[in-house]
Order: C-alpha cells, then structure tokens, then sequence
C-alpha cells in the first residue's frame, strides 16, 4: 500500500439508522449511515482520507506551500486549509470567481490561515498555475493538489474507507455516494467493483463517468469498462450550485428522522438519488446498504438555496 500521513484519529462511526430506514421502506438491519462527516480534523469530511496521500507526497517534497483550487463553499479546499495548518505548511486556495462573503467553508479557510485568490472571471486552474510559479520563484518550493484533491493516488484513501466499513459490519451488497471530483467512488469501486457502488453526480465535472473511470485506470488492477459503473446522472438539476426540491426533501427527511444534516450540494443529492433508486428498484430495498456522509455541514450556513428557506 502506498504510503500516506495520519490526519484520523481512528476509524469513523458507522451507525443504523432505524428511524430513516423506516422511512425509506428499508430493514433497520439492512441500512447503515458511514459517518466520514464526523472525521475529527477541520470540521470533518472524505477529503481528509484522500489528504492523507496527497499530503505525504507533499511533505516528501519538502513542500513548504499548499496550492489547490475549489468553488467558493469547496470542502476540499477546507480541509486542506486545516491539514496545511495541523502540518505547519501554508495553503493558497485559488477558488472560482469573484470574493464571496465570509460565511460558511471561506470563514474556515480564513480561520485557518490559507491565503485565498479569488479567479475573477480567469480559469481557475491556469490562475492557480500563475499562483505556482510565483512561489516556485519566490522560493517557496510549492506543492500542487488537484481540484477535489482526486488523483488515482489520493483515490486510495476511499479503498481504505471500504475495508474499514467491512471491519466494521462484514459484507454489504452496496454503498451510495456522492460523486463529485470522482475519487471517493473510484477509491470505492476499486475495492469493492463497480456493481456494489452506486454514485450519485452533483455537477462538479462534466462528464462523472469518464472521471471516475480515468481514475480508476491509474490505480493498479481497478481498471473498469465505464459502463459498468452506476451513476445517478438525474440528480444535479439547474446545477452544482443550486439546491434542488428533491435535495432540500432529503435534508428534511435525514433530519427529521435521524438529527443528521446533509449538505446541499453533495450528500443531500447522493440521498436524494437513495430515495430514488429504492422507488425505482435500481437499489434494492431488501440488500445492505450503507450511505457514505461524506461531510460538508459548513456550506449549509451559506448557501442561498438553504438560507432562504422557511422550513
């Protein structure tokens, strides 16, 4: 196994859910909730299980600056912000478009310390090139992660959430998740294949097929014909950033049965794409399932789509 840095403490929670269970027309003993949401380091969330390798390489590069790139509310973005500063090593977070309020993931980046450059209206990725080769200039010996922090190396990390799940409940018929930059379902499907893992887009990337499948062809032996992956493509509405009906209907429903908050952009559109493969038989009521929180409660605190709602 590749090497990689520990920012858990421990293995995460993984909890029965009886009450949401109910709701879903599930067995109580047939539905679990993965708690990655509750990992200890910087408000918790599944980037930090791929931090883990990015960050060794970084420290064996005597990295001594972080540069990534992220939406204005990233999570990813977070969460590096909080291991550069566990670690000791700056953050420069280029993120897309014009200075966004001090709220929610960017009041964290800042808490934290990272230096944000706002895009403007630039690519964000070639910003975050310039970003780059300003340090390297200045000395600075900068590290580069990658949007979402998905690589097939990072990707890695979600191999080690799918055998810390079956330490925990043995095996289980399949797990949803939420796919956005594509490295927690390919981590995922490496181990356990492509049939037991159900993704769910939420409009990070254009095309989530080609982007976990490209993942997968660079991590030894998971290679898959993508279509073979399952992929809930119906979920991601008016877009990334806009919160769907279905969406704000699953943060009720984890809530109000549970006490558990989905995020709107992510883990409430991989509920939503539950909610609808067990109406539509694509995920059956009857196999064990787990649902992978991968985290993202700070952007609850600002995204428009919640704030503006009277529950």
């Amino acid at each position: 196994m590749a090497s990689r840095i520990s920012l858990l403490s421990g293995a995460t929670p993984i909890e029965r859910a009886p009450r949401l269970a109910e709701a879903l027309g599930i067995a109580a003993d047939r539905f679990w909730i993965k708690r990655d949401d509750l990992i200890g380091l910087g408000g918790g969330g599944n980037k930090v299980r791929k931090l883990q390798y990015s960050l060794r390489r970084a420290l064996d590069a005597h990295a001594r600056a972080l540069v990534t790139t992220g939406a204005p509310q990233s999570n990813h973005a977070r969460l590096t912000a909080a291991a550069g500063a566990r670690l000791g090593v700056d953050v420069v977070l280029v993120l897309t478009g014009a200075p966004a309020p001090i709220t929610g993931n960017v009041l964290l980046d800042s808490l934290f310390g990272a230096s944000i450059v706002w895009a403007e209206g630039e690519d964000a990725e070639a910003r975050a090139d310039d970003v780059t080769s300003q340090l390297e200039r200045d000395g600075r010996q900068p590290f580069r992660i990658p949007f979402g922090g998905s690589d097939s190396h990072s990707a890695q990390g979600y191999t080690d959430a799918a055998d810390e799940i079956i330490e925990q409940i043995g095996e289980f018929d399949q797990i949803v998740t939420a796919v956005g930059s594509g490295g927690t379902m390919a981590g995922l499907v490496s181990r356990l294949g492509p049939h037991s893992v159900v993704g769910v887009h939420c409009g990070a990337v254009d095309d989530p097929r080609s982007t976990v499948t490209g993942l997968l062809a660079g991590m030894p032996g998971a290679a898959v014909d993508p279509s073979s992956l399952r992929i809930d493509l119906d979920q991601v509405g008016e877009g990334y950033e806009h919160l769907t009906p279905a969406a704000r209907q699953a943060m009720e429903l984890f809530a109000r049965t549970e006490g558990v908050v989905l995020d709107p952009t992510y883990t409430a559109r991989a509920a939503a794409g539950l909610i609808t493969g067990l109406a539509d038989g694509t995920i059956g009521a009857n196999e064990r399932t787990v649902f992978l929180h991968s985290g993202g409660l700070p952007s609850v605190f600002a995204h428009e789509g919640v704030a503006g709602i009277r529950f």
